[in-house]
């Protein structure tokens, strides 16, 4: 990546923190973000913080980064309403895909609650899995969600249909091939 790639690096952790907070935030009222009609009032207990004992900044095999031709761009961290919180970094591909891949204190119940639309629930490596499009009419985006210890690793893709290398394949495929490959190297006791 060159220097001038920056801005368009900054430009897509933005909008994956946009679309993983839409799918998180339940008090919004923008056309853009979904909605679920007759949530509970309640909110679930939320973890204090990310689950510890795995960086998706450190920890991800580097024959798994090889495999997607992933390189490291940035920190992806945030903070949402709720005190939700989103810890890792964002991984591009040249010509191709962009994944923030951070630990959350969301878990996967949490996301399933929401109702997303063509949500898929599966097992990866012995833990839930839920794999959503989490913003109506954003078929470049998708996130995975695997459980862990208060919380799941959040897997955000963005693929629009322009990028030569990825755009043809479907951003949830992209999520689930991801989350197959990283789930292994996730210590059980996390």
């Amino acid at each position: 990546m060159t220097g001038s790639s920056k801005p368009l690096q900054l430009a897509v952790l933005a909008v994956g923190a946009v679309l993983t907070l839409a799918g998180c935030d339940s008090s919004t009222d923008s056309g853009d973000r979904p909605t679920v009609a007759g949530q509970a009032s309640s909110t679930p207990s939320v973890a204090p913080d990310v689950p510890s004992g795995y960086d998706t900044c450190k920890d991800i095999p580097q024959s798994v980064l090889d495999s997607e031709k992933l390189r490291r761009q940035d920190t992806g961290n945030s903070d949402a309403n709720g005190s939700l919180k989103w810890r890792g970094c964002v991984y591009g591909r040249t010509d191709g895909y962009f994944a923030t891949i951070t630990t959350t204190n969301v878990t996967v119940d949490m996301t399933r609650a929401k109702n997303f639309p063509d949500a898929t629930e599966l097992t990866i490596n012995g833990r839930k899995t839920i794999i959503s499009r989490q913003t109506e009419g954003r078929r470049e985006a998708c996130v995975a969600n695997v459980s862990m210890s208060n919380g799941s690793l959040d897997i955000s893709v963005l693929n629009p249909a322009s990028n030569r290398d990825t755009g043809q394949t479907d951003s949830c495929v992209i999520a689930r091939t991801l989350a197959e490959k990283i789930a292994p190297t996730i210590p059980a006791s996390v």
